[in-house]
């Protein structure tokens, strides 16, 4: 039998009823890192959509580890709680087969930040900014804080919150973590040589940048081995110098050897001096490369909204599953709209059932 964008798959110790995942989005709305109503809504959505896989968004291990005020967290009982009860809502109107994840995560120098829509660059001093941490005292970008270099206990102390928050996970009831070393948060500046200019053993050759992640990745393995474990990648920097395909199909061999089942091939993030050749499907062939390379499950994401598309990725082996966000934002029904478009069945909630007949309508006339 073909294998397409509505086959089932299973990833680790959990079946999936289709190829399609939300992708992270980073909602910038909680309070001190607890998701709130705004979260409410948006999972409970999420949930009817149809995707098979719902990530959550970046979701950090401390305080300090948040891209702002508004960043979701899992580093305390409130956070534990609200998960839980935003998660349990949820649950009780997701379509038959939907798995929910948290995607783990810590910002690094990239903290301390204002929200997207109030420009996105540093914290001023009267604005509540909070010291930042990274692999070297290297900031970002002009006019961004310069982050503390950890040292060897603020490493250890670190790979600790992350077991911690898998455990919290576990008890919210999350289906599966995913480590979150993409696009320049503090795992990805372990693994890049632009932010990574240690000397000692978290630093130098690959083999010594990847172990901080690796160390993360095997900690929260032990710390929740009920939950399937996944990550996302930034797969190159798109910068000379920085970080390569060849080193990410290297880190997706020592992830999937600490437990990971699948990876989830993104990139860039890490350096304002990235050159990124956007476009639909822009990052498919990293997750081809990756999938080829390290021999373990990949999702592609990257500007792809068209359902054709994401069938053919899928059809083609490039990758295991497709990754939608943006697309989902506008069009909260993706996953139905693509089912139409290729003539697979699909399942709306008998109180949605009266939305089927023009999304038929609509596809056959697009």
């Amino acid at each position: 039998m073909t294998v397409n964008l509505f086959s089932p798959i299973t990833l680790g110790n959990l079946d999936f009823p289709n190829r399609i995942a939300v992708a992270p989005m980073c909602q910038y709305s909680a309070d001190d890192g607890s998701a709130t109503d705004w979260h409410l809504q948006h999972w409970m959505n999420l949930a009817m959509s149809g995707a098979g896989m719902v990530t959550v968004e970046m979701t950090d291990v401390e305080r300090r580890g948040r891209i702002t005020h508004g960043c979701l967290g899992l580093y305390s009982d409130h956070n534990e709680g609200a998960a839980k009860r935003t998660l349990d809502a949820a649950r009780r109107v997701a379509a038959p087969g939907t798995k929910f994840g948290v995607q783990l995560a810590h910002a690094g120098r990239k903290a301390a930040n204002r929200r997207p829509w109030e420009g996105g660059d540093a914290l001023g001093p009267t604005e509540d900014p909070w010291p930042i941490v990274s692999a070297s005292a290297i900031a970002f970008d002009e006019g961004w804080q310069v982050p503390q270099a950890l040292d060897e206990a603020g490493i250890e102390r670190i790979v600790a919150l992350f077991a911690e928050s898998a455990q919290r996970a576990l008890r919210a009831g999350f289906d599966f973590i995913e480590l979150h070393s993409a696009h320049g948060y503090l795992l990805h500046q372990f693994l890049s040589p632009l932010s990574n200019k240690r000397t000692d053993k978290w630093g130098g050759s690959l083999e010594n940048r990847m172990r901080f992640p690796v160390a993360v990745a095997r900690a929260v393995r032990e710390a929740a081995p009920e939950l399937m474990m996944g990550a996302r990648m930034s797969v190159t920097d798109w910068v000379d110098g920085g970080f390569t395909v060849e080193d990410a199909v290297e880190v997706a061999r020592a992830y999937k050897e600490a437990g990971a089942a699948y990876i989830c091939c993104s990139s860039g993030g890490n350096s304002p001096l990235q050159k990124i050749p956007t476009g639909p499907g822009y990052q498919v062939h990293l997750a081809t490369a990756v999938r080829e390379g390290a021999g373990i499950a990949t999702r592609a994401v990257g500007l792809i909204d068209d359902a054709r598309q994401a069938d053919g990725i899928i059809r083609e082996n490039k990758a295991d599953m497709v990754a939608v966000a943006r697309a989902l934002i506008a069009d909260p029904r993706w996953p139905w709209r693509a089912a139409a478009t290729l003539g697979h069945e699909f399942h709306p909630a008998p109180q949605l059932l009266r939305g089927e007949p023009f999304m038929r309508h609509w596809t056959r006339k697009s």
